[in-house]
């Protein structure tokens, strides 16, 4: 542990009853002022006078359908009530009496940001209501570029990949600092992310451009900036997902993977990003659902391994704040134990929180069960709550758990955080081909556009779909573009329509998604280049794409297809914007991976 990790912990730690500052707890609830200081005693008394189903309900971060705590559409009831027994999300805080709520889109938390800041406070006020008046800490997965749970109008800055090709930690870090103030004024105080992967496999199904990139240092100074961004943002980060999960092959939420890495090369490949991490002041770490046997020689998922939780994560690593869980709804947790097992060995391997149980009845139950049959002992559970508070009064939430529709207008979605955004995307797009100087395009010379490829579905709430998105940015800019969606996997009547189509325009711009060797967007590349258009492809996800077409005239990496994104790759088209990005991984020969085509750092400029 760092000198300065050790000095932080040890001044927020040791703040007494008597500070001006800290949490007092009297006539049956909590308030806390300043997030800097924590009063242990406060929240110890607090804990004491939990009941056992109290604490148990706050080890656990549910799901919950609906845009409102009491009044969720009558579907979202229907799926309440099946999965949960509970018809919303004030009937959910009061049956688990849950520390936390995990919001998703899928779930119709996520409308719009009012909205959401109703829920937020609806959620409170129901919490508020419980025995222990103990706000919930609510969360979600706003990583930004393909993960995202809160679109538009809400500010989307660029992804891991993205901020990693511009290398810049200023630009990180306001990044970071963006996003978290806007998550807080709608009553989210804990962010998964950022993501402290290093994708060192291009392969890799899950991670891959939500990873910064393929150079641990690289990784580490930039997880780095975003922690503190973050968290001076007014969220909780949350690093993820230890011990590592950029070389694989499998996705954990369909399988169980293994990643072979020596101690020796986890400890020169994985650990910097999450010792920065921690370095920095993390407020917590996820897990992850992989095995690392040269980690813990059992091969239990290291969700559930107390030698890579305690031994490497707690006691090696010196970290003392909050530990969750990936989501226990994922295959790769599920494979070796049942859902009444998982949260149990969870929290003898170390974890405090229990994140989005597939069934949430079973999984309480087995946790309350295993504290009366004297598996887990009431004490084990108390060291875990103590964190958990802890982390919510640093968060200000038993200070101030409501926000306001005024703080929405004057913090989401603001012209200065719009602008920002755009200007850091700018700095991301990676010119990786440019034979004979196609780039950039004139809309004088080559003013008639037409734009296809892949549409895969929005990552986070954008306009999309990105064919219409990018060729609506491109007539902004003076082109005379059009669309046409041909897929990730076009059929060869798409393709005949797609070369007919660019007969007689000035340039075609083709957007790429995960182009394998099989891919027929291969064949819809070299069909629109031998029909003599000159042809600009994009690669709006994996930059690998390149590898499957040597060929082209020209090539960007954009690393994502949000609107910011595409806006960005545009206006590098255009020339409106120098292509400032450089690759933060490596792309190899499709056919021979010894070869390096482009090595980390490559990119072109006019």
């Amino acid at each position: 542990m760092s000198d300065r990790l050790r000095t932080s912990r040890r001044t927020l730690l040791a703040a007494t009853a008597g500070s001006a500052a800290a949490v007092a707890v009297g006539a049956g609830s909590a308030h806390a002022a300043e997030e800097s200081t924590v009063n242990r005693t406060a929240l110890r008394a607090l804990i004491d006078r939990m009941s056992l189903e109290e604490k148990v309900g706050q080890l656990f971060v549910m799901r919950v359908y609906g845009h409102s705590a009491t009044e969720p559409d009558q579907a979202d009831v229907d799926k309440n009530l099946e999965e949960a027994g509970v018809r919303n999300a004030a009937e959910l805080v009061a049956r688990y009496r849950v520390g936390g709520i995990i919001y998703f889109g899928w779930a119709h938390n996520t409308r719009e940001p009012h909205q959401i800041a109703d829920l937020s406070n609806g959620i409170q006020r129901a919490a508020l209501r419980q025995p222990s008046r103990v706000p919930v800490l609510i969360s979600t997965d706003q990583e930004h570029g393909i993960v995202a749970r809160v679109g538009e109008p809400a500010t989307l800055v660029p992804g891991a990949m993205a901020l990693g090709a511009s290398g810049s930690r200023a630009d990180a870090r306001k990044a970071a600092r963006i996003a978290g103030r806007e998550l807080a004024a709608m009553g989210i105080r804990q962010n998964y992310a950022p993501v402290a992967d290093v994708n060192v496999n291009p392969a890799n199904p899950v991670i891959g451009v939500r990873s910064f990139g393929s150079d641990p240092q690289a990784v580490a100074r930039l997880v780095e900036a975003q922690v503190e961004g973050y968290e001076s943002g007014g969220v909780a980060a949350t690093c993820k997902h230890f011990p590592g999960h950029g070389d694989t092959k499998d996705d954990s939420h369909y399988s169980l993977p293994t990643i072979h890495h020596t101690r020796e090369e986890w400890q020169r490949l994985d650990a910097p990003p999450f010792e920065a991490a921690i370095a920095a002041g993390i407020d917590s770490v996820m897990t992850a659902h992989i095995v690392v046997p040269a980690l813990d020689p059992a091969e239990d998922p290291a969700t559930l391994s107390a030698p890579i939780l305690t031994g490497i994560l707690r006691e090696q690593l010196g970290y003392d704040g909050v530990v969750v869980t990936d989501s226990l709804g994922m295959q790769g947790v599920r494979t070796k134990y049942g859902d009444d097992r998982v949260p149990v060995l969870a929290l003898k391997a170390g974890v405090d929180q229990l994140l989005n149980p597939p069934k949430p009845a079973v999984a309480w139950n087995a946790v309350l069960q295993a504290v009366k049959d004297g598996e887990l002992t009431e004490e084990r559970l108390d060291v875990s709550i103590l964190r958990i508070l802890e982390l919510k009064a640093r968060r200000g939430l038993f200070r101030d758990p409501y926000v306001t529709h005024a703080r929405v207008e004057r913090e989401v979605g603001t012209r200065a955080h719009l602008a920002a955004a755009d200007r850091i995307a700018d700095r991301t797009t990676t010119l990786l081909v440019n034979e004979g100087g196609l780039l950039p395009l004139s809309p004088r010379e080559q003013r008639d556009v037409l734009v296809v490829g892949a549409d895969p579905a929005s990552p986070s709430g954008t306009t999309g779909p990105p064919t219409t998105v990018l060729a609506g940015a491109l007539t902004e800019l003076g082109f005379t573009a059009t669309a046409l969606s041909t897929g990730t996997a076009p059929s060869a009547a798409r393709i005949d329509e797609a070369v007919a189509a660019a007969a007689g325009k000035d340039a075609v711009v083709v957007g790429t998604y995960n182009v394998t060797a099989g891919s027929s967007q291969r064949t819809l590349v070299e069909r629109l280049r031998a029909s003599g258009v000159p042809v600009v492809a994009v690669a709006i996800r994996n930059p690998y794409d390149v590898a499957q077409l040597p060929q082209v005239a020209a090539y960007l990496a954009a690393y994502s297809w949000t609107d910011t994104e595409l806006g960005a790759a545009a206006r590098v088209i255009a020339g409106r914007a120098e292509p400032e990005g450089r690759l933060p991984v490596p792309v190899q020969r499709a056919d021979d991976p010894g070869h390096v085509l482009y090595p980390v750092g490559y990119g072109l400029s006019y």
